[in-house]
């Protein structure tokens, strides 16, 4: 399977990359305004948020395998503090956290390389057993309702496709 690559992917992706052996295609034509370097998160409130990583001025077919991020703006502090505020009160927030901070403080050249190395680390913490439940009674967390997605705040919003599986990462 082919897959292209993806900045913090919906469930649907991790699973197709982890059920079969898989390729991220670095010769494609990048492709403006898709999950390659964006993302959809769900805040408490129900509301979508896109978290996007800026790009250098990308020409006319150029490769994904060329992409290089822009450090214009301080889009990794935003994105960190905007993850920090949607999933801190999550029962495995605090478990997790400490793997993806480095991906906010690190400067990578490449897209494709940060993909890769979130994608990953990613994969290897779906794969981690979870803490038990006392560790959720200890921050005082009440676990709400799950639909077979495993998004968080299900039981007050709808299903939303194309959630960043980080949703199903702190709330499993």
């Amino acid at each position: 399977m082919v897959l292209p690559t993806a900045y913090l992917p919906p469930r649907s992706y991790m699973e197709a990359l982890m059920s079969e052996p898989a390729r991220i295609e670095q010769m494609e034509t990048f492709e403006k305004q898709t999950f390659r370097n964006r993302a959809l998160i769900r805040d408490a409130k129900g509301e979508l948020v896109r978290l996007t990583i800026p790009v250098k001025k990308v020409e006319h077919k150029q490769l994904t395998r060329d992409i290089e991020i822009s450090y214009q703006t301080r889009w990794q502090h935003q994105h960190w503090i905007t993850l920090v505020s949607t999933y801190q009160h999550t029962p495995y927030f605090l478990y997790f956290a400490d793997y993806l901070k480095p991906f906010y403080e690190k400067e990578y050249k490449w897209l494709l390389d940060l993909n890769d190395e979130m994608n990953a680390t990613l994969m290897a913490l779906i794969k981690r057993e979870r803490p038990t439940d006392v560790r959720c009674t200890m921050y005082n967390v009440q676990r709400r309702t799950q639909d077979w997605s495993g998004q968080i705040w299900t039981d007050k919003h709808p299903w939303q496709t194309e959630i960043s599986v980080l949703d199903t990462l702190f709330d499993i």
